[in-house]
């Protein structure tokens, strides 16, 4: 690899460039064969590390279109539209959803693709399928499939595997998020902090009560309310995929909502959704 800036070590020069923002990096690529090189090199992904730029994004795959995952930049409100998971299931669903080391992972699932002529359900089958995407490369990778297929799939994040105790804490059924260890549930339309047993009301969610399929998820400090469909209601008898994002500002004095810029290309049912540290 030739002298990436003229005057400084390759080593100096890749801690520079790992300061830039990751939505450059395909710009970056286009200053010569060496600065592609760098940018697609696990040693700038280690700089990022060193040097405190790593940045957190959101992973969102919908219902449509099929097999299409975006990811989200928050500070720049910038959606960014990855490769078509290479996958030979239509419409892949049901999938858990992980990011490790950097790459998002998508695992098992099953089809959710509807003949359009009959409404029948085509070919859903569980499947042991495990693919990987590596934002540095830019491309997904098929992996070690799991032992047996999964039509379901739920990963539980930094949760410890030396034994389980059931309890029943009677707590509301619905979307949930977590911020800084506290649990967030949205249950008829409202926002409601879980502590314990207890639980309190947060702040009113009533224009997301028409809604279904939607995610809610966190990101930073902040909760996000993605996606979804608004279902027939009345005469109206059309499902209205969306695409709207919109954020909960949870630890300021006062919660509050705003509009983050929609999703440019998924929308409808959101069918993964995960954080992605770059």
């Amino acid at each position: 690899m030739s002298q990436l800036i003229e005057g400084l070590p390759d080593a100096v020069a890749i801690r520079c460039i790992a300061r830039v923002p990751f939505y450059l990096f395909p710009k970056l690529e286009l200053v010569s064969r060496s600065w592609r090189s760098a940018i697609r090199s696990s040693e700038l992904y280690k700089a990022r590390q060193e040097v405190g730029s790593t940045e957190e994004l959101l992973c969102v795959c919908a219902f449509e279109p099929e097999n299409s995952w975006q990811l989200y930049d928050p500070l720049r409100e910038l959606w960014i539209t990855i490769p078509v998971l290479p996958s030979k299931i239509k419409n892949l669903a049901h999938f858990g959803a992980v990011s490790v080391s950097g790459k998002l992972f998508v695992l098992g699932g099953s089809s959710d693709a509807v003949d359009p002529l009959t409404g029948d359900q085509d070919g859903s089958f569980a499947t042991s399928e495990v693919w990987s995407y590596d934002p540095v490369i830019r491309s997904w990778a098929r992996r070690s499939s799991m032992l047996r297929g999964l039509s379901t799939v739920q990963v539980l994040e930094g949760v410890a595997a030396s034994g389980w105790k059931v309890e029943d804490y009677g707590w509301l059924q619905g979307p949930m998020a977590v911020v800084q260890g506290a649990l967030y549930v949205m249950s008829h339309g409202l926002i409601l902090k879980q502590e314990g047993k207890a639980r309190k009301v947060v702040v009113s969610a009533s224009e997301f009560r028409k809604r279904i399929g939607l995610a809610l998820t966190k990101l930073g400090d902040d909760i996000y309310v993605i996606g979804g469909v608004i279902g027939p209601d009345g005469w109206n008898r059309e499902i209205q995929p969306l695409s709207d994002v919109d954020v909960l500002t949870v630890l300021g004095e006062r919660p509050t909502w705003h509009r983050a810029a929609p999703m440019t290309s998924c929308r409808g049912t959101i069918l993964g959704c995960t954080q992605l540290r770059i």
